[in-house]
């Protein structure tokens, strides 16, 4: 058995190094993942039917090449979008068409490029154009 003396000496500081090193591991790794900012359209946004430029704002860089953007119709039908790089860094741009009145979404998937994956869906209303 460990004597006081040895504990105090070996795990005592031990236990507070770790006690001090990994609320800043644990931040890291939760700042490491994309984490959208912001969207064209908006989530719950209204728009009228036709094409439609959809701007997705991320607090991190991606790449492009592995992300993707794809478009849910009210039926469930799934179309996929060509990503490409939006005004600014960080930002996944795509143009698409939403041809019927309905609840449509955007569906996301985006590679940071340290190297992790985000997912996500932005809902929003189409309606007839006036």
């Amino acid at each position: 058995m460990m004597s006081r003396r040895l504990m105090r000496r070996v795990l005592w500081p031990a236990t507070l190094l770790f006690a001090l090193a990994a609320p800043l591991v644990l931040s890291s790794a939760a700042l490491a993942h994309a984490i959208i900012l912001s969207s064209t359209p908006a989530p719950n946004a209204q728009v009228a039917k036709g094409p439609i430029d959809i701007a997705l704002q991320y607090n991190s860089l991606i790449d492009t090449g592995h992300s993707r953007i794809s478009l849910v119709d009210p039926a469930g039908k799934v179309t996929a979008l060509t990503a490409s790089d939006g005004a600014a860094p960080g930002v996944l741009a795509a143009h698409g068409s939403t041809d019927s009145p309905g609840r449509w979404i955007i569906r996301w998937q985006v590679l940071s490029v340290d190297g992790h994956i985000t997912r996500g869906e932005i809902p929003f209303q189409v309606i007839a154009a006036p």
